[in-house]
């Protein structure tokens, strides 16, 4: 499954910053023209931030908007509606910059833990405090994304679709650190065994092409994300410890590639592109793998999304990630 066809040299992580779609699918397909993602658009306001637009992906189930989050409810409401609305505006800009395009494309969605975490049952609590809601979440979750993919495929009839589940409460949720409703408690950690088998199940809605997790939380859980079939993981490589440096060498053994987030996320003044990739190199000299190894199992992204970025830098950023990736495979040493 991790061909280098599978994935590019670099991509972005997912939102941009702005609120036109076809400025944004433009910049998108533009700045990596052998992996392009669909941008998401969070300026617009609920529906249009990575929460709302899952939660327009679940099938028969619906949110909506309170002052304290998003809530699941009984029907679709205005919410939900804007969600689905925006996301069919901005397939129809990324279906108009991919004419003819043929090889990955990366789309990204909040996988099942994020997502349980985030929303809220109608008595105000996270849905992660119920076992129960959390598998009608991902069952929905799964089938919501199986048809998402196939309307991808649909409109882009030469496109690989590549799917990335965001993942950043994932560490809170195994370490029972996600917050109660009243603040003052936790909720219980979730069991280790439940939470990869229900990762498996949603990556597994993807069976004929890869799936990669994303998270810019530190103490990424490498091993668990493989186990449950996650062909990559894209993570800020500045959150890196020496902890997570043995798991790293075991993941790309085997086959796993890496989205190595290099490149700030916000707004900053940019070193070379060599530079930016110096600590991947080094990180790869530690580790005793083969430079020739690097350029196969590394694609280069922003440590993050670009939403709170200018529109000017979000496209620096894009095209340095594009340029230290060629620095990697020109120059793996």
């Amino acid at each position: 499954m991790n061909a280098l066809s599978d994935f590019g040299p670099a991509t972005g992580v997912g939102s941009l910053p702005g609120t036109d779609s076809r400025e944004a699918a433009k910049t998108a397909t533009g700045s990596f023209e052998d992996f392009p993602f669909l941008p998401e658009l969070p300026a617009r306001g609920p529906g249009a931030d990575m929460i709302g637009r899952t939660a327009g992906l679940l099938v028969e189930l619906y949110a909506r908007v309170e002052p304290s989050g998003w809530r699941l409810g009984d029907r679709p409401g205005r919410d939900t509606r804007r969600a689905v609305s925006w996301l069919g505006e901005d397939l129809d800009a990324l279906e108009e910059f991919t004419q003819e395009y043929q090889g990955p494309v990366k789309v990204q969605a909040v996988g099942p833990w994020t997502l349980a975490a985030a929303l809220e049952l109608r008595n105000g609590e996270s849905a992660l405090s119920d076992p129960g809601a959390c598998r009608d979440l991902a069952a929905s979750l799964a089938e919501g994304l199986r048809l998402h993919l196939a309307e991808v495929r649909r409109r882009i009839p030469g496109a690989r679709p590549v799917l990335q589940l965001d993942e950043p409460s994932l560490t809170a949720v195994l370490r029972g650190q996600v917050r109660s409703a009243s603040g003052y408690r936790t909720h219980r950690a979730v069991d280790r065994q439940v939470v990869e088998s229900t990762l498996r199940d949603v990556i597994g809605v993807h069976a004929d092409g890869p799936v990669l997790v994303h998270s810019c939380a530190p103490d990424v859980p490498f091993a668990l994300l493989r186990r449950a079939g996650s062909a990559a993981v894209s993570f800020d490589f500045s959150l890196l410890t020496e902890r997570d440096e043995d798991a790293i060498g075991e993941a790309v053994e085997a086959g796993t590639r890496l989205f190595v987030g290099v490149v700030p996320g916000t707004d900053a003044a940019l070193s070379d592109p060599a530079g930016s990739v110096m600590g991947v190199r080094t990180l790869w000299r530690r580790l005793g793998l083969r430079p020739g190894l690097l350029a196969e199992s590394v694609t280069v992204t922003p440590a993050c999304g670009l939403a709170g970025a200018s529109p000017a830098y979000a496209r620096q950023a894009l095209a340095h990630c594009v340029r230290a990736a060629r620095s990697l495979a020109d120059n793996p040493e």
